[in-house]
């Protein structure tokens, strides 16, 4: 399958590290048993020795099983991010999703080198700005988030993989087949398209909407390739308290009152070139 954004993501970090030496791993934090079928079980994070840390959902395939099962924390430690952040290009299973937890939290690295905070998060629908003519295509099907779709009156499709959850309800629907989002002028997608292979496909089906919010805690990197694309919106998770949050998510604990939701804007965005010439390295 096509990795054009992760490799292009992967050559921006490349470019970052021309300009200093880059922050090393410090440690893998990963959800305990306990936490099994709770949100606080659906993600993992990696820590650079800087503090920056970088999430990555862990419930695809084998991924949290084999976290669990080797001991990748300590094979982690003192490795340099940027050498774990390439297998979000070249790796699979659980080796790429601690390669986009280590993109996204080289990501914050370089937010907090050129002092640049992501604005916090107005809404839970990706700020779409929903009006009753509105057709919205929802990539991943977010259950809490349909009644909200629903009561602005917006038409609403869903694509999902699962076949289980495929057919007709009462007002919208859900499709296995992701071309019907060319129809929709809306679309709010979940970040498990980063990891799942679907991501560069997904794109080339939103070409004709008017917003794309590409949203989830694992949507922490570099939003540029994404909004060469048509993405106009990228939502992620920015901590505020990492000693809270990582002794919640090793717990098996809620960690969200440690972090707040983040809304990078296409439009307001500066961009890598510009947060590169301002960011300090030394």
């Amino acid at each position: 399958m096509p990795r054009t954004v992760a490799f292009e993501m992967v050559a921006l970090l490349e470019r970052l590290a021309h300009c200093g030496p880059l922050p090393r791993v410090r440690a893998l934090h990963v959800p305990p048993p306990n936490a099994d079928g709770t949100r606080a079980g659906e993600f993992c994070a990696v820590e650079l020795d800087d503090g920056s840390l970088g999430l990555s959902f862990v419930l695809l395939g084998d991924t949290l099983a084999t976290l669990r099962a080797t001991p990748a924390g300590g094979a982690l430690a003192g490795m340099p991010a940027l050498q774990l952040a390439r297998a979000y290009a070249d790796g699979t299973g659980a080796q790429r999703a601690l390669g986009i937890a280590a993109v996204n939290a080289l990501t914050s690295h370089l937010f907090r080198r050129a002092r640049y905070e992501p604005p916090p998060a107005l809404g839970s629908i990706g700020e779409l700005d929903l009006q009753p003519d509105d057709h919205v295509g929802m990539v991943g099907l977010f259950p809490p988030l349909v009644p909200q779709v629903l009561a602005t009156g917006a038409r609403l499709t869903v694509v999902e993989l699962r076949a289980d959850v495929a057919g007709p309800r009462d007002g919208w629907h859900v499709t296995l087949d992701a071309r019907e989002l060319e129809r929709c002028n809306k679309i709010l997608s979940t970040s498990t398209v980063l990891l799942n292979d679907t991501l560069d496909a997904v794109l080339g089906h939103c070409r004709r909407a008017e917003r794309v919010a590409l949203i989830g805690p694992g949507a922490g990197c570099l939003p540029d390739p994404l909004f060469a694309r048509g993405v106009t919106l990228l939502g992620g998770s920015w901590v505020l308290e990492p000693a809270a949050f990582k002794a919640a998510l090793r717990a098996g604990q809620p960690w969200s009152r440690f972090a707040r939701k983040s809304a990078i804007a296409r439009d307001g965005y500066p961009g890598f070139e510009a947060l590169l010439a301002r960011a300090r390295f030394s």
